[in-house]
């Protein structure tokens, strides 16, 4: 559980740099070109790609507290073993 929390952690430093890039591509939509002007669609565009950077952020909020928790239980089980051992040993001495 603590390698999981781990990698859970440094999931985010892996979508960082393709986050930015992502969010700067959203402010120069020029290679949709007369296309994009013509339709109207280079705000709807925007608005999309906006949305998946806020979602992305969500995921890196909920990433973080997941691997908290992940944490939390594998020091919980590590502690259980302690008392385990602990309690066996005092058992047969």
């Amino acid at each position: 559980m603590a390698k999981a929390a781990s990698g859970l952690r440094g999931a985010r430093h892996h979508t960082v740099k393709p986050l930015q890039d992502f969010k700067a591509a959203s402010h120069d939509l020029s290679a949709l070109g007369a296309l994009g002007s013509l339709l109207k669609a280079t705000g709807d565009i925007r608005e999309g790609m906006h949305t998946l950077s806020g979602l992305t952020a969500s995921l890196h909020e909920e990433w973080g507290q997941e691997a908290k928790l992940l944490g939390e239980v594998s020091d919980a089980f590590d502690l259980l073993d302690v008392l385990l051992g602990a309690a066996a040993r005092a058992k047969k001495g």
